[in-house]
C-alpha cells in the first residue's frame, strides 16, 4: 500500500447538513497503509509520503459501480454499434455498411455488433435477413440489454448450434454469450480490452465494481493483477452454475482473492430470476400491454421459488450473499419471499417495477437495492407501452429511500457506460438534460444520489484510503436538469486506490 497525503481538500458533505451548514473549509487527508488515519487542518506529512495538492479541490470517497458486466463491456468498444437503431432494417443497413467499409475478421472470426433494442419494432428480426447481409461472414448481434442474441447461419454453425428462424433468448442466449469468450483469440483480446476499460473508469472516479461476469472471475482477477492491472477493487460474483465450485473452494462472500493485495475479494451469488422489460419476459403481476401477442403474458420466472429458495439457502449456509436480479413487480415479490424464507442477505438487482405494498416488507430485510437510473434513458418509452398505467411505481428510486432501504447505484455495463456521473445525473433528472424528467417524483437529490454511489463510505479515520478529487463542487445549487447537466461532465481532478495514486489529469502533485 501506498502513503499519500492530500492538501486542502473540500470534503463533499454526503450526510444531511442543517439548515444554513457553513460550507465546508480545506482540510488535509492523510492515507497510511491503504487506510484514511487522519482528516484535519494541516497535518504532518510523514517523511516520504506522496503529497496530492488539492488546492480548495473537492473530495469524496471513491465511487463503485455496484452492477457490472466488465468483459463485456469492455468489448463493446470494439463491437459494431447498434444502438438507436428502429427496426431490423436499420440495424440490416448498418451491418452491410459496416462490411462495406472492409471489416477485418477479428481474432475470434466473428463480426459483432451490440446495442440493439427490438422491444418498439413492428417487425420481428430473422436469420433469413441477416444472411442476406452478411453471406457467410458469421454474424453475431447482441441486444442493448444483453437478453438476446441475433445470430445469422454463418455464425450457427460456426458455435455449432441448430438452425432457427429468429433471436436466440434468454437462457439459450446466456450460454452462447458466454461461449463467445472461450473462442481461440478472445483472451488476449478480451485482457487488452478489459486493461482499457479499467483505465477509462478509474479517469471518472471509479475505485472499485461488483463483477457479475459469466465467468469464473474468482479466478479472472488474480491473473489481471498479476499482470499488471491494479489498483483497482472488485468483488467476483458467481453464477449458480458454479456454485459447487465456489463452496468446494471455501470462499464466501467477502473473503479476499488470494494474490490481489486485499483489493479483490468474493462477491455475492448472482442468480437471473425474471427476463427483462425490452424481452417481454420480465415477471409482472399483471399482462403486458401487447400480451396477446407474447407466449407469456406476465413474463417468466426462471426458477421455481421452490428452486430458488433451494439455491438461496445453500449459497447463504455456505457464506455467500445473494444478488436476485427481478425486474417484474411479482419477480420482485418473490424474491423478497425468498430472502424472508431463507434469512440471506444481499441484493434486489434492477427492481425497474415495484409494488409499493412491498417496500415496507423490503425495509425489515437485510437486502440493499441496487439499481441503475441509467437504464430509464433507454427504457421509459417501452415501459409507457408495456406497462401503461403502472409507470409511477417503475424505477421507484427515492421511494425505495424513503421507505428506509437501502439504494445503491450502477450501471450493468454493457446495458448502460460504466459512468457513475450518469447514474448520478440521471438519478436527480430523470432524462436527458433538455427533456421533461419521467416522474420526477422519484428523482434523488445530488447528494442522495452521490452517497448511494460510494459503497456507503464517508471520508474519515478509518475508511478505506479510496478517494476522487473533482474540479467543481458536485452539490452546486441549481434547477434539477442542470444539476444533471453539470454532474454528467463533472471533472475528476484525480482517482485514490488504497493510497495509490490511480490516476491524475495533470499535476497536482507536490
Amino acid at each position: 500500500m501506498t502513503d499519500l497525503l492530500v492538501r486542502e481538500a473540500r470534503v463533499v458533505p454526503l450526510d444531511e447538513a442543517g439548515p444554513g451548514a457553513a460550507p465546508p473549509e480545506p482540510v488535509d487527508v492523510l492515507v497510511q497503509g491503504g487506510t484514511i488515519a487522519l482528516v484535519g487542518p494541516d497535518l504532518w506529512a510523514p517523511p516520504g509520503v506522496v503529497v496530492l495538492s488539492a488546492e480548495g479541490r473537492w473530495l469524496l470517497p471513491g465511487l463503485w459501480d455496484q452492477h457490472v458486466h466488465l468483459t463485456q463491456w469492455a468489448l463493446v468498444a470494439g463491437r459494431l454499434d447498434l444502438s438507436g437503431t428502429s427496426g431490423p432494417g436499420e440495424v440490416l443497413d448498418r451491418v452491410r455498411g459496416h462490411l462495406a467499409a472492409g471489416w477485418t475478421p477479428p481474432a475470434t472470426g466473428l463480426l459483432t455488433g451490440y446495442g440493439y433494442r427490438s422491444a418498439t419494432w413492428a417487425e420481428a428480426p430473422t436469420v433469413a435477413a441477416l444472411d442476406e447481409v452478411t453471406g457467410s461472414v458469421p454474424t453475431v448481434l447482441i441486444s442493448g440489454d444483453g437478453h438476446n442474441g441475433w445470430l445469422n447461419t454463418a455464425a450457427l454453425r460456426f458455435l455449432g448450434l441448430p438452425e432457427r428462424e429468429g433471436p436466440l433468448l434468454e437462457a439459450e442466449w446466456f450460454e452462447v454469450y458466454t461461449r463467445l469468450g472461450t473462442l481461440p483469440g478472445a483472451e488476449r483480446e478480451t485482457e487488452r480490452a478489459v486493461h482499457d476499460a479499467v483505465a477509462a473508469a478509474r479517469a471518472r472516479g471509479v475505485v472499485g465494481v461488483v463483477d457479475l461476469e459469466w465467468a469464473r472471475t474468482w479466478e479472472q482477477w488474480p491473473r489481471r493483477y498479476a499482470a499488471g492491472l491494479g489498483p483497482w477493487r472488485v468483488r467476483a460474483g458467481v453464477y449458480p452454475d458454479r456454485l459447487d465450485e465456489v463452496v468446494g473452494a471455501g470462499l464466501r462472500t467477502g473473503q479476499t482473492l488470494h494474490g490481489t493485495g486485499g483489493l479483490a475479494t468474493m462477491g455475492p451469488l448472482k442468480v437471473i430470476t425474471d427476463g427483462s422489460l425490452n424481452t417481454r419476459t420480465a415477471c409482472c403481476a399483471e399482462p403486458y400491454a401487447d400480451a396477446a401477442a407474447l407466449e407469456h403474458p406476465t413474463g417468466v420466472l426462471n426458477l421455481t421459488e421452490g428452486e430458488l429458495t433451494e439455491v438461496a439457502a445453500r449459497a447463504a449456509g455456505a457464506g455467500l450473499e445473494l444478488a436476485l436480479h427481478a425486474i417484474g413487480d411479482r419477480a420482485v415479490a418473490t424474491v423478497l419471499d425468498v430472502f424472508a424464507a431463507t434469512g440471506a442477505r444481499g441484493s434486489v438487482e434492477h427492481a425497474q417495477l415495484v409494488r409499493r405494498e412491498d417496500l415496507a416488507r423490503w425495509a425489515a430485510l437485510p437486502v440493499r437495492a441496487s439499481v441503475q437510473p441509467a437504464h430509464l434513458l433507454d427504457d421509459r418509452t417501452v415501459a409507457e407501452r408495456c406497462w401503461p398505467g403502472r409507470t409511477d411505481r417503475a424505477f421507484v428510486v427515492r421511494g425505495l429511500l424513503e421507505a428506509g432501504i437501502e439504494v445503491v447505484l450502477g450501471s450493468d455495463a454493457p446495458v448502460s457506460p460504466l459512468d457513475p456521473w450518469l447514474a448520478v445525473a440521471t438519478a436527480v433528472h430523470r432524462g436527458e438534460p433538455d427533456e421533461p424528467a419521467w416522474h420526477p417524483e422519484e428523482s434523488l437529490t445530488p447528494r442522495q444520489a452521490l452517497a448511494a454511489s460510494v459503497d456507503g463510505r464517508r471520508v474519515a479515520p478509518g475508511e478505506p484510503g479510496d478517494l476522487v478529487l473533482l474540479d467543481e463542487d458536485p452539490l452546486a445549487p441549481g434547477e434539477p436538469a442542470e444539476q444533471a447537466r453539470r454532474l454528467r461532465r463533472t471533472p475528476v481532478a484525480a482517482t485514490v486506490v488504497a493510497g495509490h495514486l490511480a490516476w491524475v489529469s495533470g499535476p497536482p502533485t507536490g
